[in-house]
């Protein structure tokens, strides 16, 4: 399983979202995720991957995560 799939896993999961709707250029506003959703989004990714997520306003979209995953893998 890839990064990206590993985290459309973890975000239909937190927000019952379609899985066929997030694509790596995905915003967090296309996907109807607030503040806290996210805040939860990003913990639910440190569980899943085993690691420590920064997020700042540079994560603005799924890609930004993946990539920023995968720095820290």
């Amino acid at each position: 399983m890839t990064t990206f799939e590993r985290v459309v896993k973890v975000l239909a999961e937190a927000k019952d979202c379609d899985k066929e709707a997030v694509k790596m250029e995905s915003t967090w506003a296309e996907l109807e995720l607030d503040s806290l959703d996210t805040v939860e989004l990003v913990m639910n990714l440190e569980d899943e991957f085993g690691i420590q997520l920064e997020m700042n306003e540079n994560l603005k979209t799924v890609g930004d995560v993946v990539e920023a995953i995968e720095a820290a893998l």
